[in-house]
């Protein structure tokens, strides 16, 4: 009975769209993979074709992360065991890999750690955050994003409008790089940081939020794709296992033909 009543106050849209935005990122992912290390041209023009719209699924799967927090009480331990997660991975992409000679697929700062850092804030300062009307919380996210969006450029700017350099010295090291200020010599396969993409995640809790005390609508506690619904239920577990199964496939495809 329990069961049953959960998965009819599910909201099956949200499982959809995190879906949609994990498959388009698997996919994303293996045209890099087999472009870049594998040199197939024409996986690597798939990967620059798609490039421009990368950020919209990707902006997609952190302001459904945003909107899921706000319905939940346990963020604190969830974005514990997602930081524990990220950082098992960094110590395999950075510390094992490469001395097995698998180089370029560090992952320092990616969206998983991104994610849980985001969510630990939220869990933190939730209190303060939830006294915040749902529309100026919507309205000040849509102000600082373009705002912090140069951060990585040095700037922080509206067009001409306002703007102001940030000090060359602090991009002479790593130190900073989840803030998104970091060396010429920086990499990381997979990188989001925090500003401004935290003010994505944020617009999701104000989204979240407003639709929690309006009521979501009906039609969104429906389910229409299962394939994408279970895409989205298991959106952690496709993240972590994703790439080395692609990259082990295309390693044995390459072998064979060869």
């Amino acid at each position: 009975m329990d069961k049953l009543k959960k998965s009819a106050n599910r909201i099956h849209f949200l499982d959809e769209l995190r879906g949609f935005a994990v498959f388009c990122m698997v996919f994303y992912h293996a045209f890099f993979i087999i472009g870049d290390f594998f040199e197939i041209k024409i996986a690597n023009d798939l990967f620059e074709f798609f490039m421009p719209v990368e950020p919209m699924f990707a902006g997609l799967f952190i302001a459904i992360c945003g909107i899921s927090c706000s319905l939940s009480r346990s963020n604190l331990k969830r974005g514990l065991i997602l930081l524990g997660i990220a950082l098992g991975m960094t110590a395999v992409t950075v510390g094992i890999l490469p001395a097995l000679g698998m180089d370029g697929l560090q992952i320092k700062f990616g969206i998983l750690h991104f994610l849980s850092v985001s969510i630990l804030i939220y869990s933190l300062i939730r209190k303060k955050i939830n006294r915040f009307n749902p529309y100026i919380g919507i309205i000040i996210c849509a102000v600082l994003y373009p705002f912090t969006s140069g951060i990585e450029q040095g700037r922080l700017n509206f067009g001409e409008l306002l703007f102001f350099n940030i000090p060359d010295f602090l991009y002479k090291t790593d130190w900073l790089m989840p803030l998104g200020i970091y060396s010429p010599t920086f990499f990381s396969g997979d990188y989001f940081p925090i500003f401004p993409n935290v003010f994505i995640f944020f617009a999701g809790v104000f989204i979240g939020r407003y639709f929690s005390a309006a009521g979501f609508p009906e039609w969104t506690y429906q389910k229409r794709c299962g394939f994408f619904s279970f895409l989205g239920k298991k959106a952690l577990i496709i993240y972590v296992a994703h790439m080395p199964i692609i990259f082990g496939a295309a390693y044995l495809l390459d072998i064979i033909l060869r």
